[in-house]
């Protein structure tokens, strides 16, 4: 490549005006410079994280040779969901004028998502738990993932994503729920499609927003008897 020298003393590669600093260059006492060619180094590929064959329940990709799917449980040993082995303690909500929300298994919910392999906790008891505000994160502990759910389902629902919804009081009072993009879907009442990731719905009394497997919560307000 030629390079020309501008009045100014700048170099550059346009023969008729300095691509540096605009100056017009021309004439014939114009210098000429090879430049040299300088290789370019070619960039080293990063190595892939290890994994394994996606999970066939979920299709999320599996972490090395682990037994359990970090986003629903899925046991790669027995080909199972694990179901509810722990009864869940149901707890008293304290008094103040708060929405609550009662957490509990929903068979009709878990017939329509016709999991095979997974069966469904008959015996779990229902529980009630106050919703503080502003924000309610729905989904499943994790260590690994750092994730730590005001709703923790992980116990229950191996159904529920690490962060499968969230709840969110807006500054007129109202509840609002969106899905946070989770595997198994969000859906509300007894509508058939799901929330698609990021959309918000407004909630009011009595409704039920339905997760995972087989859960199904359901808000209530301050002043429903």
């Amino acid at each position: 490549m030629t390079t020309y020298t501008c009045p100014k003393g700048h170099t550059s590669t346009t023969d008729d005006f300095c691509d540096e600093c605009g100056a017009r260059i021309g004439g014939a006492g114009m210098n000429t410079v090879p430049m040299p060619t300088v290789p370019i180094p070619t960039a080293t590929p990063a190595a892939a994280a290890p994994s394994g064959a996606p999970c066939p329940n979920c299709g999320a990709p599996r972490a090395g040779s682990s037994r359990f799917c970090e986003d629903c449980g899925y046991d790669h040993n027995t080909g199972k969901v694990p179901a509810l082995t722990v009864p869940l303690p149901v707890v008293t909500p304290a008094a103040g004028g708060q929405w609550t929300a009662t957490i509990a298994v929903d068979r009709k919910y878990f017939e329509e998502n016709a999991i095979e392999g997974v069966e469904f906790p008959a015996d779990a008891p229902a529980r009630e738990v106050v919703l503080p505000a502003p924000q309610v994160r729905i989904g499943r502990r994790s260590g690994s993932k750092g994730t730590s759910p005001e709703i923790d389902l992980a116990d229950s629902d191996p159904g529920a994503s690490h962060n499968h919804a969230l709840l969110t009081l807006s500054v007129d009072g109202v509840w609002l729920v969106s899905d946070l993009g989770s595997t198994n879907g969000t859906y509300l009442n007894a509508e058939q499609q799901a929330l698609s990731a990021g959309e918000t719905r407004q909630l009011k009394d009595g409704d039920e927003v339905h997760v995972g497997a087989w859960t199904t919560i359901t808000l209530h307000s301050p002043t429903s008897a």
